[in-house]
């Protein structure tokens, strides 16, 4: 379909998982595709080499998101390779600890605060100086069902989430004018190689309850991505647009 043809595009935490499916998706769309790592290097190179297999192009970068000067750092690089334009970015890197909320430090909290926000911020704020140069662009930020239906042990996680979404909504406002859109992919629970005998009573229960009767795939998370960056989405801004098959829709009580 090419929805992306002509699009050069950067994904944040592309070494594997959610990343991975965001940005073959990306590539098989027609978009050019900066795969962004901060130590799964050699996963990366796998996904780009994968990326020019199907004809696209690719770089791999690195960057600790935790540091504003290297997010900055991170656009810039993406820009030049794509020759001085970005259109779209998706912020995709995180960190999902558990820790009980009694017993977390302070330390604890800005570790996933620092990677799943302060990142967030300073990538979309940097690529927004880019996009603005070139006409405008569109920034999905990966968030979260948490994010309005926190889990036991990850208070810091799902305050981030939260936090991402707003922030998204803020951002759509102040960019807007400028022909960059904002928006979020809030996903449920996506499968993973061990993820069922690493948690087999959270997957039991999770396939109980969704009305789509599976677990979700990174290339769903890919397929949301990929039509918030296009132009079908040309009109969507500061929306929270929710991969989860369902599951957010049972009631709870």
């Amino acid at each position: 379909m090419s929805l992306l043809q002509g699009q050069i595009a950067l994904v944040t935490g592309a070494g594997g998982g959610i990343g991975r499916g965001i940005a073959l998706r990306f590539a098989e769309e027609g978009a050019a595709v900066a795969v962004h790592c901060r130590t799964a290097l050699e996963a990366a190179r796998e996904l780009a080499a994968a990326i020019e297999d199907l004809g696209g192009r690719s770089v791999v970068l690195q960057a600790d998101l935790t540091d504003e000067d290297a997010c900055h750092r991170l656009v810039r690089e993406a820009a030049a390779w794509g020759g001085g334009r970005l259109t779209a970015l998706v912020n995709n890197a995180g960190v999902q600890p558990v820790r009980p909320l009694p017993g977390m430090s302070a330390a604890e909290w800005r570790a996933v605060v620092d990677t799943n926000l302060a990142g967030v911020f300073a990538c979309t704020q940097a690529a927004a100086e880019v996009m603005r140069e070139c006409g405008g662009g569109s920034v999905t930020h990966i968030a979260s069902i948490e994010a309005a239906h926190p889990a036991p042990g990850h208070a810091h996680y799902s305050a981030s989430k939260a936090a991402v979404v707003t922030h998204a909504r803020a951002a759509a406002l102040e960019y807007g004018p400028h022909g960059i859109r904002v928006n979020t992919v809030s996903p449920g629970l996506v499968d993973r190689p061990d993820l069922a005998e690493a948690w087999p009573e959270g997957v039991r229960r999770w396939q109980q309850a969704v009305p789509a009767g599976r677990l979700g795939r990174p290339e769903d998370i890919g397929d949301a991505c990929v039509f918030l960056a296009s132009p079908l989405a040309s009109w969507i801004t500061g929306h929270d647009l929710v991969v989860d098959g369902g599951v957010s829709a049972r009631p709870t009580w």
